[in-house]
Formats: C-alpha cells, structure tokens, sequence
C-alpha cells in the first residue's frame, strides 16, 4: 500500500527499518537553541528513487513543545527555524524576497499558508518610497494566491509572474502537508531547498514550485496537518500489534483525509512560529518585541 507522507523524515524512517538507507541519503539529529532538528540529506539519484524527493536538504523541526507551551519553547524555535532559513537562503541583505503563504483560507488545516503571510513583514513599498529611513531593510513583499478552484490561475503560474515583475531573488513557500504519523500534525516543521509541490501528500499534486518552474531558488516550510485515513489506520493497527494485508486496506480505503480535533489552535500557533521565523531571518537584528510591534 502507498503511505502517502510529505515528509523526507518519515521516508527515510521507512527504509532504515526495512534494511538501511540507500548510498547518497544522510540523516542527522541536530539542536539548535533548544530546538531538536533533523536533517536529510540527498545527494544521488539513487536516493532521490529511494526517498521519493529531488536532492537537496530536508530539515524537520520538532515542534510539540510549542504546543503544549513549554517555557522558552517559541523563542528557541523561532531562532532555530530562522538559523535553518539563513542557511538556506544565503542571501545578501539588500537582495529582494517574496513569501508565498499557498493554501486555502476558507479550510482551516490548508490554511498555514495564508495566516503565515499575513503577518510578514513587507517592507519592499517602504524601501522604495523612502530609501533614506528603510534602505537597510530587505525588500519583501508577501503574497497569498489563493487555490486554482477559487482564482482559476495555479499558485506557481501567480508566483512565477510576480517573481518576473518584482525581480525577487528567492522565494520562501509555505504550505500544508501530510504525514504519516499522526503525532506529527502540527507538531513539525519541515525546511526544504527544493521547492513544494503542492498536494502531492494526499494525492492532488499541483504545479511544482521549484526553481525550474519559478526563476529563483525556492525555500518551502511545510507543516503536516493531515494524514491519510488508510495510512492511519495501517500505523493503529502496527501499534497495537496486529498484521493487517496491505490489499484489505487498500478494498477499504475511500481517499480520505483526516486531521486533529483541535487544529483550529494548532495552525494559528504554528502560523505565528513561522510568521516570526521569517520576519527574524530576512530582518536580521529585529528583536522579537520589535516584530511585534511591527507585525502582530
């Protein structure tokens, strides 16, 4: 049975217990500010076929203690996701960025995206109007495309022709995803160089976001909110023991995408983490009490 994940993490997982990673896949536990990460790394062809992804860089960020509101925990992860962006980006300071909060609004698990971008600091109006106050802020600018059963127009088609009329030199992607554990809904946040596709975790894959179809190298920050209604059901029965034939699940799969009772909570929390997360890596010594102020 396909196990429908987003996840590089959870695919990695799946092969070292069936027998080992593959040569050209890494894994490897970091912290960072308090934050315990994970990083994969694919470096061949071999392990993209294995991994299911391009090459490239997948860092997961746990997230749970945020949730369950730890003391320190938002200040450690929001510097952890910002040092990963930094990374990733590499991008002097004066050089243009534009934040893609992708998803649907209207349904709250696809809606990360949109309440991302909501509060990023945009200051490309401000840098261009009055260079002589804002010429040390990195021009940003924010958009939310919307989906293509609301617009008619696919996400990547909008991002692409603002990246050619703004000149953006990269692009920072958020969006929903799916994992396999459920565990993980809201609780991660995976950090990638390669571009989003989006709906690709519960089977409604659109135009890639990437820098082959935008222009411009790609940063997406993913957070699972769903999981597949099968794919649950196969990691129940694994936990409790029991063996399961992969046809049975597949007869009594219907496509269906289930997520958390409370995540309504979870994704307005987890939007403020990545909010702040980016805004302090495009906005280097901003405080978060001065994004604050500016944003929230």
């Amino acid at each position: 049975m396909e196990i429908r994940t987003d996840l590089a993490l959870e695919r990695a997982g799946e092969l070292e217990e069936g027998g080992g990673l593959p040569r050209g896949v890494s894994v490897k536990k970091e912290h960072r500010h308090g934050t315990e990460a994970t990083v994969v790394t694919i470096s061949t062809k071999a392990g993209e076929g294995a991994i299911g992804k391009p090459k490239g860089t997948y860092v997961t960020v746990e997230l749970g203690s945020v949730l369950r509101r730890e003391k320190g925990s938002f200040d450690g992860a929001v510097a952890c996701i910002a040092d990963y962006l930094r990374g990733m980006l590499k991008l002097p300071n004066r050089l243009p960025v534009l934040v893609a909060g992708l998803g649907n609004r209207e349904v709250t698990p696809d809606a990360i995206g949109p309440l991302t971008a909501d509060h990023i600091l945009v200051t490309r109006h401000m840098v261009a109007a009055v260079p002589e106050t804002f010429g040390e802020f990195r021009p940003v600018s924010a958009t939310v495309p919307g989906v293509l059963g609301t617009t008619g127009v696919e996400s990547a088609e909008t991002v692409r022709a603002l990246v050619e009329r703004i000149g953006a030199a990269a692009v920072i992607a958020v969006d929903a995803l799916a994992a396999r554990d459920t565990g993980r809904l809201c609780s991660t946040l995976q950090i990638s160089n390669t571009g989003i596709s989006p709906g690709s975790g519960i089977g409604n894959r659109r135009n890639a976001l990437d820098q082959k179809t935008i222009g411009c190298p790609v940063i997406a920050l993913g957070v699972p909110t769903v999981t597949d209604a099968a794919t649950m059901a196969s990691d129940l029965f694994q936990r409790a023991g029991m063996e399961v034939e992969e046809e049975q699940l597949r007869k009594v799969s219907t496509g269906m995408i289930v997520t958390s009772g409370d995540i309504d909570r979870r994704v307005r929390e987890i939007a403020r983490v990545l909010a702040y997360a980016i805004n302090g890596a495009l906005h280097e010594g901003l405080t978060l009490e001065e994004l604050t102020d500016l944003t929230f």
